[in-house]
């Protein structure tokens, strides 16, 4: 750029100087201007002479500059583009590989009085008839250890479990838990151990909203199927089927899931499982952009005594607490947008009952004449 502002100012330059002696010979006197001719005719010369040679030399290193700038472009491309990570999509193409031999589709059978077989997919529905219900799971362990949803599982009379590839091998109940909706298969059909490749999990406890997300299952009987989108929100409370407790920590995403995802993993970026799917909520029966799953802390907290005690103990308080609003906490003499939980009720011989807790009584009233409401706690 430099040298070519140099050219330019040396030919504006000269053709300044050009037009400044064809001036000055046209206001020469006759006698003076055939010598004076002579001698300009010199100097022009060598003047053009000097131009055309600078010329020259501008254009051999301006083309020179030209010729190393394709060069240095290409040099900067390709440090650009090996500076770069890989794109999002080549992204999830390798999770997707790394994974999808972990993943697996479950089949349950609940056998019931009648001969009618009806093929339904399950989302968190309980099973009332004779049913076959699909749902998803993935590998646990290099034994054999299958996890998925109880409500997927639950009451049945025979389990299969299908790969991607499409070999289906037995499996049994091992251990269950309902209050988490969380349950764990054996295989019971000779596996070799290469086949059999365990997801590694992620602490959920350090999930942040706006990291992006990845659901595989089998919705609609469809297997291996991959979904994306991000981590809506956390600390969710989950319903579950059989059970009036939710399960807390919930992870929120809006990664596209349906009937049939129930028990298939919720991954991050790495393929590491941060969730298990559980759950959609829509007026459709369909994905509407709210999935949910359970935080894989809680799935690696449970599996370890679900495989060697078939249950799970949970610790408990025992009562029924609800929000407390502007009007119980003007109530109560609490100040505004008060944080805690008001006990509603109490249940009978439980930790709650028996250190004293006193939840909503009608039958004693406060000093404005209501109801006692129940200690906040």
């Amino acid at each position: 750029m430099i040298l070519k502002q140099n050219q330019n100012q040396t030919l504006e330059l000269n053709r300044s100087s050009k037009f400044i002696f064809v001036r000055k010979f046209i206001f020469s006197s006759n006698y003076e201007s055939k010598l004076r001719m002579k001698q300009k005719r010199v100097k022009l010369s060598i003047s053009i002479a000097v131009v055309m040679l600078l010329i020259g030399l501008s254009s051999v290193f301006i083309g020179a500059a030209k010729a190393q700038q394709p060069q240095q472009s290409s040099q900067k491309q390709l440090s650009i583009s090996e500076s770069l990570p890989s794109s999002s999509s080549s992204s999830l193409t390798k999770i997707f590989s790394q994974v999808e031999n972990s993943v697996v589709q479950v089949i349950s059978t609940i056998e019931s009085g009648n001969n009618s077989n009806l093929r339904i997919i399950i989302n968190g529905n309980p099973i009332t008839r004779n049913q076959t219900a699909l749902g998803s799971g993935f590998v646990y362990d290099k034994q054999g250890h299958i996890v998925t949803n109880d409500h997927v599982v639950s009451n049945a009379s025979k389990v299969d479990v299908t790969f991607v590839d499409g070999n289906t091998y037995s499996a049994k109940v091992v251990g269950k838990d309902p209050y988490s909706d969380l349950a764990v298969l054996q295989l019971t059909d000779n596996i070799s151990d290469e086949r059999v490749i365990p997801l590694i999990f992620a602490n959920s406890s350090q999930l942040q909203v706006g990291q992006q997300a990845i659901a595989i299952g089998n919705p609609f009987g469809l297997s291996a199927s991959m979904t994306t989108g991000i981590v809506s929100q956390i600390g969710r409370l989950l319903p579950t089927v059989y059970t009036p407790y939710s399960i807390p920590n919930g992870i929120q995403t809006d990664a596209a899931m349906n009937p049939g995802n129930s028990g298939g993993p919720l991954l991050n970026m790495q393929g590491e499982v941060i969730g298990m799917n559980i759950a959609i909520i829509s007026s459709s029966g369909v994905n509407s952009g709210v999935g949910l799953a359970i935080p894989s802390n809680t799935i690696t907290r449970e599996v370890p005594s679900l495989i060697q005690n078939g249950t799970f103990i949970h610790t408990w308080i025992g009562f029924l607490g609800g929000k407390i609003t502007p009007d119980l906490a003007k109530l109560s003499g609490l100040p505004p947008n008060y944080r805690g939980v008001m006990v509603v009720a109490i249940q009978a011989d439980s930790p709650a009952a028996k250190s004293g807790l006193k939840g909503l009584s009608n039958e004693t009233t406060n000093a404005n004449g209501l109801a006692r409401l129940g200690e906040v706690i």
